[in-house]
């Protein structure tokens, strides 16, 4: 086996999904740079790395080292100590400082910074404020590198080293030594298998009953990414012997022994025994009881002649309503809880202001609310009355880690109208009915055919099935909707039928043939570039957002991105960071919760500054700008391209669906009617019939276990029979 070493010179590829990465590598006293490929998790231009490995000769790429391990250095030489400094792996020191620095100390500046650091007070241009930055990461920096050569010694790469310190500080080595499992459930990014891992080089025993009970909770909390608020118990010890590798009986033994303990929830469910984490049990639990404390309240709003108000309101607003509207607007004006559900074109939003204006004459005070921010942006243009993020609403602390609004205090209003409701999770939907005062009116507003939520659960789908809560289903289509392709043909893929492919250049609803998916790749480029910006005047950025069922292959989210950022916002400086690469100017989607940011999953925003001294980045949301430290990134992912799931709740005037038989395992119906539903202005769908045909006639959507339909059921019998 080959040694080397060098600094980092630029990072040529890099695979998010597994670390994978080429790099070119500069050796010392060699001219030509080094090219490096293996799984290189988080290395930065600038640092200096020694590499174990073999050379080998790539039929395309020439000559190559393949790296099999790694160790992080500090550089000897003056052009490779100038290089670490530039890259802004020390906060407070960018190019310039670093030249500065250079010049004054040479090859003892790293000595220097080490061991006598207010001797930067010397440099042009560092003060006392500076210093201290500097010192300060200086120390981390060094920190986290024992931490990496920790791990790396247990075979794992130091990618989440400065989160791991950053979560334990001083004590990181011992904490991963005492129980590397709490990792999987304290440090973001960090999984199960990662923590396993770091356990069985500590010696930890397969058996043991610390990695079990771990175990299981993961997979649990994995379950929860497909939706499930609970799981059957026969199918949880399957699942969980085949990823511990252990025998049924032993993970059964621990779920009897973690039930009386509270660590597992078990209840009968449908003639089966079900389990839940507590947090969800008690979620599900938390909403049911809420729905019925408010259904049980008299409502504030005074009752109202509903033939009456609906005589006023027709006068106003000189439009005939038809029949299923007129229910929806008696319903919401009378009943305490009621759910609108309906597909586009169906007249929600016509319902909605209906329902204001009415209300209005009774009180103002009505607060408007939907689970995204263009959500809620769309709302405000259709009512013409602000409207709030569910988060917002609820206004977070940063200090107590919750929400301000709950039942000590209390939403004012007495009408509350949420949209898009069929992606409220059963988290945000239990902490929402919390702060809803006991007389206020609650109406929900959704089209419960489109996916569920992204968080686990299917509030809106529960609520209805329960039969507790009063619901108006909207069937018919009006007729400005008629003349739009998008919305006939939503409506024929929802209930079943293959859409109009015949359309015109003119038509909103456009499909492009084509049966490999390298024509697929090569034709969304080719509208991005060309055809969108020229002939529609489409921002191929802004306006055109392209939805990919799946992550990986050709037309994956993974490689499209990869790709359109090439050809729409090019760099010859990226920023590689947290596994990505990052352009100023990207298309950005927030892909988790940061309460503290006030950003959530699925906001989608642009990189408008990379400051490289403060290591840190800039993204504008709405606007909005939010700073965000280049160890938060992992919170961050390029939006070029983007799931049907990450995207619901939003709009876009041009939507590009790929849609291929590759995707076999997502073709869905319901996946297909809402990435239509997205496009406001132009649906491109590109790819095969046959690929349209399986999703139509796929009438399983993937199925979510939850409790909350029954617990509903349950405590509304019981005030029955009381």
């Amino acid at each position: 086996m080959d040694q080397i070493s060098g600094f980092i010179e630029i990072i040529i590829f890099t695979n998010p999904e597994n670390g994978f990465t080429v790099a070119r590598l500069q050796e010392s006293e060699k001219k030509e740079l080094t090219c490096i490929v293996g799984i290189l998790s988080s290395i930065r231009p600038g640092e200096t790395i020694q590499c174990s490995g073999n050379w080998k000769n790539h039929p395309s790429y020439g000559k190559q080292f393949q790296v099999s391990s790694y160790s992080l250095t500090y550089p000897a030489t003056i052009l490779g100590i100038q290089k670490y400094l530039e890259s802004g792996l020390i906060k407070g020191i960018g190019p310039i400082y670093a030249k500065n620095i250079i010049d004054l100390f040479g090859e003892k500046t790293l000595e220097v910074i080490d061991n006598n650091p207010n001797r930067l007070l010397e440099v042009p241009g560092i003060g006392k404020k500076r210093l201290s930055i500097i010192k300060q990461c200086f120390i981390e920096q060094k920190s986290i590198r024992t931490v990496m050569v920790f791990l790396q010694g247990q075979g794992i790469s130091p990618a989440y080293a400065q989160k791991i310190y950053k979560r334990y500080g001083d004590h990181s080595i011992q904490k991963v030594q005492e129980n590397p499992y709490d990792l999987a459930r304290e440090i973001v990014g960090i999984g199960f298998k990662t923590a396993d891992q770091i356990a069985q080089n500590l010696g930890f025993a397969k058996d043991s009953s610390l990695r079990i009970v771990a175990g299981i909770e993961h997979v649990l909390w994995e379950l929860t990414n497909e939706g499930h608020t609970c799981f059957p118990e026969k199918e949880l010890v399957t699942v969980a012997a085949k990823i511990l590798d252990l025998s049924a009986p032993l993970i059964q033994e621990n779920i009897d022994t973690m039930v009386p303990l509270q660590r597992l929830i078990r209840r009968d469910k449908e003639g089966f025994s079900y389990i839940w984490l507590p947090s969800l049990f008690h979620t599900e639990m938390g909403i049911a009881q809420e729905l019925l404390r408010l259904d049980s309240a008299t409502c504030i709003l005074r009752e109202v002649d509903s033939q009456k108000a609906l005589d006023w309101l027709q006068q106003q607003i000189r439009i005939k309503l038809a029949k299923d509207q007129i229910t929806a607007i008696q319903q919401g004006v009378q009943e305490k809880l009621h759910i609108i559900t309906g597909g586009p074109g169906t007249g929600k939003s016509t319902i909605t202001k209906a329902i204001i204006q009415i209300t209005e004459m009774l009180s103002k005070n009505i607060l408007l609310a939907a689970p995204t921010g263009r959500a809620a942006k769309r709302m405000t243009q259709i009512t013409h009355k602000k409207a709030f993020t569910i988060h917002s609403l609820l206004e977070w602390d940063f200090r107590t880690g919750g929400f301000n609004r709950n039942h000590k205090n209390p939403l004012k209003a007495d009408l509350i109208i949420l949209d898009e409701a069929s992606m409220i999770d059963t988290s945000l939907m239990y902490y929402f009915l919390r702060a809803v005062p006991s007389h206020a009116r609650v109406i929900l507003i959704g089209d419960v055919d489109q996916l569920p939520s992204v968080g686990p659960g299917y509030v809106l789908a529960d609520l209805i099935r329960s039969e507790k809560i009063s619901t108006t289903h909207l069937t018919k289509i009006f007729r400005q909707a008629h003349g739009s392709a998008i919305i006939s043909n939503a409506h024929k893929i929802n209930a079943g039928y293959f859409p109009d492919l015949h359309m015109d250049e003119r038509s909103d609803f456009l499909f492009i043939e084509k049966n490999e998916p390298e024509e697929i790749e090569k034709t969304i480029v080719e509208l991005m570039t060309q055809k969108l910006p020229q002939e529609k005047n489409f921002h191929p950025i802004e306006d055109v957002q392209v939805l990919s069922p799946m992550k990986r292959g050709n037309i994956g989210i993974i490689h499209l991105n990869s790709t359109l950022q090439n050809v729409l916002n090019p760099s010859s400086s990226p920023l590689f960071v947290s596994g990505q690469r990052l352009h100023l100017y990207d298309k950005v989607m927030q892909i988790k919760n940061n309460y503290q940011k006030n950003v959530f999953n699925g906001d989608v925003g642009s990189i408008t500054a990379i400051d490289m001294e403060e290591q840190n980045i800039e993204i504008t949301f709405d606007e909005r700008k939010v700073c965000y430290e280049f160890f938060d990134l992992d919170e961050i992912a390029l939006a070029y391209a983007v799931s049907v799931h990450k995207f619901q709740g939003s709009e876009c005037p041009c939507i590009i669906i790929p849609f291929h038989t590759c995707h076999y395992m997502l073709l869905q119906k319901n996946l297909l009617y809402t990435a239509i539903t997205r496009g406001k202005q132009l649906v491109i769908i590109i790819g095969t019939k046959k690929a349209l045909a399986i999703a139509i006639h796929n009438k399983k959507t993937l199925q979510r276990h939850t409790g909350l339909q029954e617990m509903i059921a349950q405590h509304f019998s019981k005030l029955i029979s009381v």
